[in-house]
Order: structure tokens, then C-alpha cells, then sequence
């Protein structure tokens, strides 16, 4: 582990430390490296390679044939759609989050194509690059003692 120092105003310190507070961190140090892991990764060239992503969004269910489309959009790119979490905010929104993995730029891609519906608001992409890792190997739970083949997806740190 490397250790450096940092200097901060009065000001931002005691920002700092009511964030650290309200987020509940033991310290500043943890802070800080979550903040680091954080600005890194949004920094990370994503054009290229794998990734696990949550994209969110608010709508107008009331919007014409939008929940038809979205849930269209979805099964169209069900090779990157994992899960679907629907909760109702009111009487007319309805906030969405959508598991997606497989490819960077299709992931993205879709995101895109989801976020630009007409009625679709508040739209966010989260992506973590991840390293594919694939073998034939066994969780114990394989029938007859057989390695079943799958992929697992690891973060890049």
C-alpha cells in the first residue's frame, strides 16, 4: 500500500468529512480510494472490451405505446439485457433499472437507443469494464460431476 499527503482548505475538508460521515466510511482514507476507484473507471477508455452496466430511467407510463417499445427495445438486445427492475412512482412514472452486460460499445449503443425514446427522462448509464474469464470447470452443483462451461466476469481494478 502506498501512502501520500494531500492538502485541503478549512472549507473543503469539512465538506469532506460531512460526506464521509453521511456515507458512513471509517475514514478518509477509504474515502478517498472510492472516490479514486470512481473517477477512474468514468475515465476509462470503454470503446473496447466487456462490461457489466445498470442503466436507469424514469418515464410517463401514459406516454403512447412506450412501455410497448421499451420492453420491444429490450427483447431485441436480449443477449445484453439481464434483468429488469420496474417500480412505480406515482400515478403517471415509473422508474426502470436494466442489467446489462456483453460488449462495451453495444452496450452502449443500446443504452443510447433506450434513453433516446421519446418520453424516456432522467437516463443514466453506469458501466464497469470487466475482464471475460472462461474455463471448463465445476461449482459442485453440476449433474453427474460434469464441469459446465460458462463465463465469468471479473472487474477490472
Amino acid at each position: 500500500m502506498q501512502r501520500f499527503t494531500i492538502s485541503l482548505d478549512e472549507d473543503l475538508a469539512r465538506e469532506f468529512d460531512r460526506l464521509i460521515a453521511e456515507r458512513g466510511y471509517r475514514n478518509r482514507s477509504e474515502a478517498v480510494r472510492d472516490l479514486l476507484r470512481g473517477q477512474l473507471e468514468a475515465a476509462r477508455p470503454t470503446a473496447d472490451g466487456h462490461c457489466v452496466a445498470n442503466l436507469s430511467y424514469v418515464y410517463n407510463h401514459h406516454e403512447r405505446d412506450l412501455a410497448e417499445r421499451l420492453t420491444t427495445l429490450q427483447h431485441g438486445h436480449h443477449d445484453l439485457t439481464v434483468a429488469t427492475m420496474h417500480a412505480h412512482l406515482d400515478h403517471d412514472n415509473c422508474l426502470e433499472s436494466v442489467i446489462l452486460k456483453g460488449p462495451t460499445a453495444q452496450v452502449r449503443a443500446f443504452a443510447e437507443a433506450l434513453t433516446a425514446e421519446r418520453g424516456v427522462r432522467h437516463g443514466s448509464l453506469n458501466i464497469v469494464a470487466v475482464e471475460v474469464v472462461g474455463s471448463r470447470h465445476s461449482h459442485g452443483y453440476a449433474p453427474r460431476g460434469q464441469a459446465a462451461t460458462h463465463l465469468h466476469l471479473k472487474p477490472k481494478s
